[in-house]
């Protein structure tokens, strides 16, 4: 697809349903670089930008598919993608790649007025901090959702999911809970505007 033809369908897809826009916002920006959305109108109003907060089996992607449909929002799973692009789980460059990736896309739907889902967890106050002053630049507003669940509770959690689990879930091994947590740095009141 010519780049002219690129940018008339999403200026067609601007003018359809928000719910179809940012479905094609996304698949376009996905399909040609990114480098559409510098050719798009900004809109004026600034989407929300949701960070899923938790360790394995918190129910960050139950909450990120729930807020997916009562907020009307995009919501990206970097597990969903490393499944998708057939990238091991626990492939660190990977993951980097397709969280980076995720993010781009993710500022352009904010610039454009759309709300945003991003399950990575988010284990340290840099990395949380780091995007609410992005998307803050951006205009947009950021919720932080914090799952705390017991790590006895997580481990249960996990142990089921194994058990049942598709091609698309990792297999985590419970007793990595212990180290994980360890490394967890749980958000503050301040953070959470207690």
């Amino acid at each position: 697809m010519a780049d002219n033809d690129l940018v008339r369908a999403n200026q067609e897809a601007l003018a359809a349903s928000p719910r179809r826009r940012k479905c094609s916002v996304a698949r376009s920006m996905f399909s040609a670089g990114a480098v559409v959305g510098a050719k798009m109108s900004v809109s004026q109003n600034k989407g929300q930008l949701h960070l899923i907060c938790g360790l394995p089996g918190s129910g960050k992607t139950t909450l990120a598919k729930q807020l997916e449909q009562d907020r009307d929002a995009v919501r990206f799973s970097p597990d969903e993608w490393l499944y998708r692009l057939g990238i091991d789980f626990y492939d660190e460059a990977g993951r980097a790649k397709v969280e980076q990736l995720q993010w781009e896309l993710a500022q352009q739907l904010l610039r454009h007025g759309n709300n945003v889902i991003l399950e990575n967890g988010f284990w340290a106050r840099e990395e949380r901090d780091r995007y609410r002053t992005v998307a803050g630049a951006i205009g947009a507003t950021t919720t932080l959702h914090f799952l705390d669940i017991p790590i006895a509770e997580l481990k249960s959690r996990i142990a089921k999911r194994n058990q049942t689990r598709g091609a698309d879930t990792p297999m985590i091994n419970p007793s990595s809970l212990d180290e994980w947590a360890a490394m967890f740095d749980p958000p503050t009141d301040d953070e959470l505007g207690r």
